[in-house]
């Protein structure tokens, strides 16, 4: 076994692969760039190797900077975790040169899977299922177009050399599909520096499906189960589960065995995803394999109480898988929720900024949090805007549910706006209760998730406008206290009129609408309660706050809920799901709100990457005008209006700050 490793990765992955390391009493080497000068990865490592700037292709990216590395802290071998050297192979080959492990496949596996076109052909002729599809070598738009016509719409464009969701696009019509080829195109030769593209036929209702398989040096092969992995945005997975729910013992055999046949295809070793479009009727086709360890491993770990990080040291080390088929048990269900700082209310836009307040659930047997963040620490433009995964574990799939639910509604962040609420909504739909996913699941179920519809509006706002005035009143009894006259009329909070009604008149704001909100106080003896008015019910409430527990009266109704506020918003869990709302103050006419140009400016720090009209143009509304790069993703900057272009402010490859107005637009004048 080594007695030490460099880790080339940051955040959560590279933590999990030393805790494991630690256990296992190897020391461990880690990298790092300017902008994780002082991450956590980095203090938690026994020793630490700078090697370059922040932008990954800077650093983590420069394979042999990381060998480098290796060589003058005497590793023994390198983990590379997911993403970033992963699935290198040429880097295989470096490490080879120079007598260290590569902790993954070897060089022919991750050759053969690294081009989904050639994983296509290898797996047809072991006899792996497909889904109809052109995987050929003639790249020529007008060859590829024809075979989507051919096959018929919707079609899914996917990046050969792709992962992650990148280089992918989802076609729905002939007239959508030259500028989604160039799209995924140009974002599959920014990610992978290979813009070499396959198209096949798009399933409607299907289930991704994934099984994870090991294989180690002596000719042994194991698949771990299945984790279902169907949820997902922009193609990239957002809760994953494991064991996959309304799975039968012969389909999970089928598939598992199905899993081996494709790994022993290409002499695999080590790790790997075997991953699978499920259908309807319970057939199911190769989608692609990934050659490394999967950022959802965590729920397979918890169903069958393996380590497989320290499966793929101990098959680096050339040792013989720790356990046969017939020794694996399946134990329980878990699921993982990622963790991200974006708006999905916006998209699901990245965001960045500095987590001025994390308060995560305690952790024990059945609750699990993988990170690499602190309190404090930057959320970066230069990488992926995870912060952490939060795992559980229960006796069945309905106790794990409860669980995550209750541990997502304790998780607390501030400083970056984040899914966390998002993936409480998603977690408490019935359909999702009910294991009734797909690929599609949050596009179809998009006003239950965001808690659109009219009946929520009506339970939840006039509770939101009960925790405001509550809160007004602590406030003002807290700065009352520190007065020299703390029982002075001037104090009150009870919008006391002379012989009228105390009434209180404000706006709440939900998802962009402005809802207007009146509530009137009385008092019965020596209690307090509201008549709430908003979004056209009256309802009868009383309540208090305790820390960030609201005890609340409505209607006779007793119940909790819990109040979370970050960057001035608040968020209101219940059992039923949450909803975010503000206070809307008053507006002083501060002009400079105004966006000039339509409101064309970055969405955030990020790079320039095409310019896609000319100045002076004349552009028709919602036409691309240029494309941007941030935290990995593609931002397309439409015409407003009906125009043209009179200035671009950025070249291709320029660096922009968010907020940054990107052009001058000038708007096309209706004649009368």
């Amino acid at each position: 076994m080594f007695t030490k490793i460099l880790i080339a990765n940051r955040g959560e992955i590279a933590c999990r692969i030393i805790k494991t390391a630690r256990e296992m009493g190897i020391l461990t080497v880690a990298v790092y760039s300017d902008a994780d000068a002082d991450s956590l990865h980095v203090n938690m490592a026994d020793e630490a190797i700078h090697i370059g700037g922040s932008p990954s292709r800077e650093s983590y990216l420069l394979g042999d900077k990381v060998i480098e590395a290796a060589i003058r802290t005497g590793a023994q071998a390198i983990h590379p975790g997911y993403g970033f050297l992963s699935e290198n192979a040429d880097f295989c080959r470096k490490c080879a040169k120079q007598n260290i492990i590569f902790i993954g496949p070897p060089v022919p596996a991750i050759e053969a899977m690294g081009s989904k076109s050639a994983a296509k052909v290898i797996m047809e002729k072991a006899n792996v299922p497909l889904v109809p599809g052109y995987h050929g070598d003639d790249q020529n738009p007008a060859i590829i177009k024809k075979a989507a016509d051919d096959m018929g719409y919707p079609v899914l464009l996917k990046a050969t050399a792709g992962g992650g969701g990148k280089g992918m696009r989802q076609v729905w019509s002939e007239s959508e599909f030259e500028e989604a080829l160039a799209a995924a195109k140009r974002e599959s030769l920014s990610s992978f520096g290979d813009d070499t593209m396959l198209v096949e036929k798009y399933l409607t209702q299907p289930r991704h499906v994934e099984i994870q398989v090991f294989c180690d040096n002596h000719g042994n092969a194991v698949y771990l189960f299945e984790r279902d992995c169907s949820v997902q945005r922009r193609h990239q997975k957002v809760i994953e589960e494991a064991p996959a729910p309304n799975m039968s013992v012969e389909l999970r055999q089928k598939m598992g065995e199905s899993a081996i046949q494709s790994a022993k295809a290409i002499g695999y070793q080590g790790a790997g995803t075997v991953e699978f479009l499920l259908d309807v009727d319970g057939s199911f086709y190769f989608m692609e394999m990934n050659t490394r360890l999967q950022v959802e491993h965590p729920v397979t770990e918890m169903i069958s109480g393996q380590d497989l990080v320290e499966w793929q040291l101990r098959v680096a080390a050339d040792e013989t898988l720790p356990l046969k088929q017939n020794e694996l048990v399946l134990n329980g269900h878990a699921f993982e929720a990622r963790i991200y700082a974006e708006d999905p209310n916006n998209d699901f836009l990245p965001a960045t900024g500095k987590l001025s307040y994390l308060r995560t659930p305690a952790e024990n047997e059945h609750v699990r949090i993988d990170t690499g963040v602190r309190q404090g620490d930057d959320v970066s433009v230069f990488y992926d805007p995870m912060i952490a995964k939060l795992i559980v574990w229960g006796e069945n799939r309905e106790k794990a549910l409860q669980l995550l639910a209750k541990s997502l509604m304790e998780y607390r962040i501030q400083g970056v706006t984040t899914n966390i609420d998002f993936l409480y909504n998603l977690a408490t739909a019935k359909p999702f209760q009910q294991a009734d996913i797909d690929t599609g699941f949050i596009e179809k179920h998009h006003d239950l998730i965001f808690h659109d519809d009219e009946k929520t509006l009506s339970d939840e706002l006039p509770i939101a406008a009960l925790y405001l005035v509550l809160a007004q009143a602590n406030k003002a009894k807290a700065i009352a206290q520190n007065t020299n006259d703390p029982h002075s009329p001037w104090n009150a909070t009870n919008a006391w009129r002379l012989n009228e009604s105390h009434i209180h008149a404000f706006e709440l704001e939900h998802n962009d609408i402005i809802y207007p909100v009146n509530v009137e106080e009385k008092r019965q003896g020596s209690s307090t309660f509201y008549l709430i008015t908003v979004a056209g019910k009256t309802v009868d409430c009383q309540g208090h706050i305790d820390g960030d527990t609201l005890f609340a009266n409505v209607n006779g109704y007793r119940f909790n809920a819990t109040v979370g506020e970050n960057l001035g918003q608040y968020s209101l869990f219940r059992q039923t799901g949450v909803i975010h709302f503000t206070k809307v103050e008053p507006d002083c006419g501060d002009a400079s709100n105004e966006q000039s140009g339509g409101g064309l400016t970055a969405p955030m720090n990020g790079t320039m990457v095409t310019l896609l009209a000319a100045v002076g143009e004349t552009v028709k509304k919602d036409q691309p005008l240029l494309i941007m790069e941030a935290m990995k993703m593609e931002h397309t900057i439409r015409a407003p209006n009906n125009g043209s272009v009179s200035e671009f402010y950025f070249n291709v490859g320029d660096m922009v700050d968010g907020g940054a107005e990107l052009l001058a637009f000038t708007a096309e004048v209706e004649s009368e």
